[in-house]
């Protein structure tokens, strides 16, 4: 199998033949939350995953970010009860200045030059907080975290500019307020400013000051598509002759970077360096770079965007679980992203080929570690949003492409 060189066959398993059960679609989701709702703590929010434990061993552990931590489950928790598809026992709304102070708690020495990291940070936290009530305090303290996060040489999604840049979306269409949309502006003008080319590989990118090395990620959390995609959500903020040059752009890197083995493709995690994992998730591959660009208005990445899809589809689910960052839930957004774009039902059978396996992963993860995995992106939380989408028929991946529920499309 050729394909097989594109990714490796080791992180991946044959997909169980379980045929679509909308009824089975349902209770799982349902069993996500009232387990979830059932085992908070006001003490330590949530158990901490044995495979999210520091040290393996550490049961006194508290995550609160939003990637992997109580921010997310509040915010998981809340889109679901406002989409109508659970209720909770409880409003946490009230948690989230004890979050707050927990969260920089958790950042420890990086708490002042991080904490506006959209994935890790005080951004989404205070964003939570400003979906309740929109006071201008709320409004400031955003204002600060975004517009102090312009220079942060990261440059992707996670703790830099690009995280924030999506946070300002986000507030523009929540508020419509000028502040949001000068931010949005602001951080796309540094970014292009910041761009590097390549003689190479003809293309344009950024380097990654991140976790103490130079980097040149192309991947959706870490890389270069994980910025296209608020570009691309946002270009109706941008000028004309602007976001015709971020097209241009995006088109030519991601069209470059691409490795084709006849009708499958799939990208490296970064743009040089030797001896590269083949990579085939979310965080690093072909599925976040379908999730990031399906929303792109030129058809020019088309065919790189459906020979992905085939990538994913004949890998096979991915043996690290269900969830969101690295999981069968992740890959299965690409097919929902495809079907629509392509209105072509083909995609919307693999997206729930992949549900119906993930219910399976999830159930046996559970009896497997003796408990759910409390988190968005990488837990529970994040596949039951995706077994909701797959159940409308919807594309809406958490926190990327929706954050306020009031602005996702709730029938199903």
């Amino acid at each position: 199998m050729k394909q097989a060189m594109l990714y490796e066959p080791a992180r991946h398993e044959p997909l169980r033949p379980f045929p679509w059960d909308e009824s089975q679609v349902r209770a799982a989701i349902g069993r996500i939350v009232v387990d979830t709702d059932s085992r908070f703590t006001e003490n330590k929010y949530w158990p901490v995953h044995p495979l999210d434990r520091e040290g393996g061993d550490d049961t006194g552990q508290v995550e609160t970010p939003l990637y992997h931590g109580a921010c997310g489950v509040f915010w998981a928790l809340q889109y679901l009860q406002t989409l109508g598809v659970s209720a909770p026992s409880r409003s946490y709304s009230a948690e989230f200045d004890r979050l707050l102070a927990r969260n920089r708690a958790w950042l420890g020495k990086y708490s002042e030059r991080e904490r506006a990291s959209f994935l890790m940070g005080d951004t989404p936290i205070q964003m939570l907080a400003f979906g309740a009530e929109q006071t201008e305090e709320l409004e400031c303290a955003l204002d600060t975290l975004i517009a102090g996060n312009i220079e942060h040489p990261a440059r992707e999604l996670m703790w830099g500019s690009p995280g924030t840049l999506l946070a300002a979306l986000f507030l523009y269409e929540r508020a419509g307020k000028r502040r949001w949309s000068d931010l949005f502006r602001l951080t796309a003008d540094k970014l292009w400013s910041q761009l590097e080319w390549s003689p190479q590989y003809l293309c344009w990118y950024w380097t990654q000051h991140l976790y103490g090395r130079r980097s040149t990620y192309l991947d959706a959390v870490h890389g270069f598509v994980a910025t296209a995609l608020p570009l691309i959500r946002g270009r109706h903020l941008l000028d004309t002759d602007s976001w015709n040059a971020w097209e241009r752009c995006i088109v030519n890197t991601v069209q470059r970077t691409a490795d084709r083995l006849g009708a499958h493709a799939n990208w490296r995690p970064q743009l040089d360096g030797e001896a590269q994992k083949k990579l085939l998730q979310f965080c690093h591959g072909s599925p976040g770079f379908v999730i990031c660009l399906a929303g792109l208005p030129s058809t020019a990445l088309d065919d790189l965007l459906l020979a992905a899809g085939e990538t994913i589809w004949s890998a096979g689910p991915l043996t690290k679980g269900s969830n969101l960052c690295h999981g069968t839930g992740g890959n299965g957004y690409a097919f929902l992203k495809l079907y629509q774009r392509t209105h072509d039902s083909l995609w919307l059978e693999r997206a729930r080929s992949f549900a119906m396996h993930g219910i399976a992963q999830t159930q046996g993860d559970a009896l497997r570690y003796g408990q759910s995995r409390y988190s968005l992106w990488t837990g529970d939380l994040g596949f039951a949003i995706y077994l909701w989408d797959c159940l409308r028929g919807e594309a809406q991946f958490p926190t990327l492409d929706v954050f306020y529920a009031c602005h996702a499309r709730i029938e199903a």
